[in-house]
């Protein structure tokens, strides 16, 4: 008992230096140390240097860690500065010249055995393998670094679809499902699928830019699109995965009601035809990834020869249904070019045999590539490549030109000689350079032999002196020249510069357009609802954005236009003097400029949470109104300036407020500074300096061109009839009283006589004839 509780001791131990090693290594990092980013520039790199260097240095620092923290800021510029250095570190984690992920791996298992040698560590405790060699020599040879997956990948994946494994260190999962993987990469490999591991913590760059967030990820790569696996890693789940990478037309299913239709389409594709015969309902995955890698020379077929319809195949071309049979068509739908059968073909058997007959016996040339593939450039005398070329029009049918010259093709096969044709009016450019200007050859059709030089598009040749019309003594004639070149390469005497093909199978541009604008909605789709979901997230949240934006506006055009047409359209006299009367019984129509859309003031008090947007903030053209009041006053000053601004609510650029003078005397003496000839400012050491009453004053402030307009109150100067009547409502109320109270206290009749001519005021507000006061700045308000 005692040595295992030891045991499980040295076991948290080891777990902790390990960890307490990771974290270590993390500070060490010198992107860290400087403080800047993975794509700093030198001049910043340099920047961030130089400032630490002179706050850590030893000789000014006298912290008991400056001297180390100096050294480790040395040593990251060091790293930093150095491409080579920074580039080892970006790929590998290292700085060192030669050092990559396998020479780390061998570091981090040197560190642990030391400590497992040292220790009794039992790894059934965690039932992990934490000793990394068995698992990592298994995905070793597959590690992919971005250059390879640029350079490489992307290009191969046109031809093999990749399963790519995202992985890292510590991580639980990607042990668990390391059997699995292990398994479906030996088969899969097998089958010609490519295999990747890109490791997470090495290659971050390469992991953002597959999308992967987590690890581990699995996922599919072909013709350089990325898809991910979202299932149980199970090994068939797996297998369909990479199935449905496919295209799912590169295999057609052919039966006996169309497998005329489909070996027939040489002439018009230019490619051999290949039909397999399997006992499979489904296509072998081996034969899709086959017809995947040759899709650009080869068209496929499939039979099911436990399906009925089959028969007549099988019997016409003495096909043996208990093994897979691969058969080959070229220019003779009736008998297949080549033929192979066995049980279990392996994936090189198949490519070695698809390889040997990728072209037809007489392939038509209708592109440039096409032409440097069956014709290619003399590199040697030990190499000569010649064509034999016949140059003959277009026809719905097999000519008997050309019959004749497939059929001395098939004849006359060799290594060094390969037989193609072109049609001269799709070509008109190419055989006009190769037939001699003479009647003779018009509309009828002509034989040269050529031998490429450059791939500039020179050409040494000879073209037979007579049409070709497939005679025997044509083909004697053609047999002797190609006997003779053996023996002189002189005979080619003629030299040309031949023009470039023109792609006669190469969709139209709409297609083109059509495709591009297809295979990019699909990109989109997948990438916003299967792939990379948080990189897509900016892009929705822009359309979303833009979309509420769009729906804002027309919901408040509408709005708008609703409000005007009520405008355009006012009520009758009577109706408006029946809806304010309520308010204000003296309202007229002659001292407003528009109706009053409402039946009551709207008055906001201007604090420091509304300060900004309705004054430091406020649109060009708006102008707020601000009452001043004080917490005595506040009920009969708001009472009397709603009955005297209510005419003036049908503006939509005024807005009304009020101001508490308890709370923000300093910003109201700040601002009436600046109009002292209307309102002058006591002297502050004056004794009545803080009783100086403002309640009753109004200004009128223009937040964008700022500036204000000031109304003092009317001075009612009126004597109180009878002594000693201290509630008298006719009591005299005088500006520099205190706080606008009397000595004997106010009624409400003297407090909104002070705003008794604002309504006047607010006219020739909107007149513009009253006197403008600006301001630098708005000052704060608290």
């Amino acid at each position: 008992m005692e040595v295992k509780k030891l045991s499980i001791s040295w076991q948290f131990l080891v777990v902790l230096v390990v960890t307490l090693q990771i974290l270590s290594a993390l500070d060490l990092d010198p992107y860290r140390v400087l403080g800047v980013s993975r794509t700093a520039s030198q001049a910043d790199i340099k920047k961030a240097y130089k400032k630490l260097a002179r706050e850590w240095h030893p000789d000014k620092n006298k912290d008991p860690g400056a001297e180390d923290k100096f050294i480790q800021i040395s040593k990251a510029y060091e790293i930093l500065s150095n491409e080579e250095k920074r580039s080892n570190y970006d790929h590998y984690g290292d700085a060192g010249e030669n050092q990559g992920y396998q020479k780390q791996q061998q570091q981090r298992e040197y560190r642990f055995r030391h400590f497992h040698e040292n220790f009794y560590f039992d790894e059934s405790f965690f039932h992990f393998p934490f000793n990394s060699e068995r698992r990592d020599s298994i995905d070793e040879k597959y590690l992919l670094h971005f250059s390879h997956y640029v350079n490489e990948v992307v290009p191969d994946s046109f031809k093999r679809p990749y399963l790519i494994k995202i992985t890292s260190d510590w991580c639980f999962s990607c042990i668990h499902i390391e059997p699995v993987w292990k398994e479906v990469v030996q088969e899969l490999e097998g089958l010609g699928v490519g295999i990747g591991v890109v490791h997470a913590g090495y290659e971050r760059r390469l992991a953002h830019h597959l999308g992967a967030h987590s690890t581990p990820s699995i996922l599919g790569i072909i013709n350089g699109k990325i898809s991910f696996f979202h299932n149980a890693v199970v090994r068939e789940n797996l297998r369909q995965f990479v199935d449905s990478l496919l295209p799912g037309n590169l295999v057609e299913k052919v039966t006996n009601k169309n497998y005329v239709r489909f070996l027939s389409g040489w002439q018009q594709e230019n490619k051999p035809h290949v039909l397999l015969f399997d006992q499979m309902p489904v296509v072998p995955l081996l034969y899709k990834l086959t017809a995947f890698a040759y899709k650009d020379y080869l068209s496929f077929g499939y039979v099911h020869v436990g399906l009925r319809g089959t028969e007549e195949m099988t019997r016409q071309y003495n096909v043996n249904v208990y093994a897979p049979a691969i058969l080959i068509f070229k220019e003779h739908i009736n008998k297949p070019a080549d033929v192979i059968q066995a049980r279990g073909m392996k994936k090189q058997v198949i490519d070695d045999f698809i390889t040997q007959n990728k072209y037809l016996l007489a392939a038509r040339l209708t592109s440039q590539k096409l032409f440097h593939e069956l014709c290619p450039v003399k590199r040697s005398h030990r190499q000569r490549k010649y064509c034999v070329l016949l140059l003959t029009p277009e026809a719905t049918k097999l000519s008997k030109p050309f019959e004749a010259f497939l059929s001395f093709a098939l004849a006359n096969t060799q290594d060094t000689v390969r037989f193609v044709h072109v049609y001269s009016n799709r070509q008109q450019e190419f055989a006009s350079t190769l037939i001699p200007d003479s009647d003779t050859f018009q509309g009828k059709s002509a034989v040269s032999i050529l031998e490429r030089r450059t791939t500039g598009g020179r050409v040494v040749y000879k073209t037979l002196e007579a049409p070709w019309t497939g005679s025997e003594s044509d083909k004697f004639t053609l047999l002797g020249y190609l006997d003779q070149l053996r023996r002189d390469p002189a005979l080619l005497s003629s030299e040309a510069v031949l023009p470039d093909l023109t792609d006669e199978l190469a969709p139209i541009f709409l297609l083109r357009w059509f495709y591009s604008a297809s295979d990019y909605i699909s990109d989109c789709w997948d990438s916003i609802f299967h792939n990379n979901w948080r990189e897509m997230m900016p892009l929705l949240s822009l359309v979303f954005s833009a979309l509420f934006i769009l729906f804002g506006t027309v919901i408040v055009q509408a709005f708008s236009d609703s409000n005007d047409e009520r405008e355009s359209n006012p009520p009758d006299k009577e109706e408006a003097h029946e809806k304010a009367g309520k308010t204000e019984p003296s309202f007229t129509k002659e001292n407003s400029s528009k109706i009053p859309k409402k039946g009551f003031v709207e008055v906001t008090e201007l604090t420091d949470v509304t300060y900004t947007s309705n004054l430091v903030r406020l649109r060009p053209g708006h102008m707020n109104v601000v009452l001043i009041l004080s917490n005595s006053t506040k009920t009969s000053l708001l009472q009397k300036f709603a009955l005297e601004v209510y005419t003036f609510t049908g503006s939509s650029c005024l807005h009304f407020s009020f101001l508490s003078l308890d709370k923000h005397r300093e910003w109201l003496e700040y601002l009436l500074e600046f109009a002292q000839d209307a309102a002058p400012i006591p002297n502050q050491y004056d004794k009545h300096f803080m009783e100086r009453d403002y309640t009753g004053y109004v200004l009128a402030l223009n937040g964008h061109k700022k500036y204000f307009c000031l109304f003092k109150p009317q001075k009612a100067v009126e004597e109180e009839e009878a002594m000693g009547s201290c509630s008298d409502l006719d009591s005299s109320l005088h500006l520099g009283e205190s706080r606008g109270k009397s000595p004997c206290g106010l009624g409400p009749r003297p407090i909104k006589g002070k705003l008794s001519k604002l309504s006047l005021w607010m006219e020739r507000l909107l007149e513009g004839s009253l006197q403008r006061f600006y301001i630098p700045s708005w000052p704060e308000l608290d």
